[in-house]
């Protein structure tokens, strides 16, 4: 069995599953975990983030419900205003650290995030993943030639695959098989009894 976790970086509650996320990993190191792009911000989506009045709001709600916390720098680039989320690009950027590290995938892509809803760093930047990069030792030159010539269409097709309309969602697999463990805010322990279920039946 393992875990898909698929998540878009420009979503501020998959930011706030992000301690959730690293309290499954470390619970169950045995289990792989596989992490997908999903497409919240493509095509028409991608304008101003004045656009999408409703984030603020939306993210003092996030905080009362999960203590997750946004920077002052993210901050500062929502009352900005003219800054355009691209999920995209994003995504081509999760394809380079992946490759980089597949292992450490989920670690990667909370970094990604960290990067955003912390530093206010644009992920359409290269300059961001070679600092995350760095920051993971990785080998950055090779992770900035990835991110320009990454296709993020696979992801974004097994993320329709798997049904998923929300963000975040993590899935436990085992074979054909897909379980739905958390669709956006589930605590551990939620997650926790669902996944006892799965492992004790196997």
């Amino acid at each position: 069995m393992k875990l898909v976790y698929v998540f878009d970086a420009y979503c501020g509650w998959s930011h706030a599953f992000s301690g959730t996320l690293q309290e499954v990993i470390a619970r169950h190191p045995d289990l792989p975990v596989e992490v997908v792009s999903g497409g919240l911000f493509t095509g028409q989506r991608r304008v101003p983030i004045r656009e999408f009045g409703f984030i603020k709001g939306a993210n003092v709600q996030v905080t009362a419900q999960t203590g997750a916390r946004f920077g002052d720098a993210f901050n500062a680039v929502l009352d900005e205003g003219s800054f355009v989320m691209d999920s995209e690009a994003a995504a081509r950027g999760l394809i380079a650290l992946r490759q980089a590290a597949p292992e450490r995938a989920a670690e990667l892509a909370i970094a990604m995030q960290k990067a955003f809803f912390h530093e206010g760093l644009s992920l359409s930047d290269a300059k961001t993943y070679r600092k995350i990069a760095d920051e993971f030792g990785l080998d950055s030159d090779a992770v900035v030639v990835a991110f320009k010539t990454a296709v993020p269409d696979a992801d974004f097709q097994l993320a329709a695959r798997f049904g998923v309309s929300g963000f975040p969602t993590l899935i436990a697999v085992r074979g054909n098989d897909a379980y739905a463990l958390a669709r956006g805010h589930a605590n551990i322990e939620q997650i926790e009894q669902r996944l006892a279920g799965l492992l004790a039946s196997q």
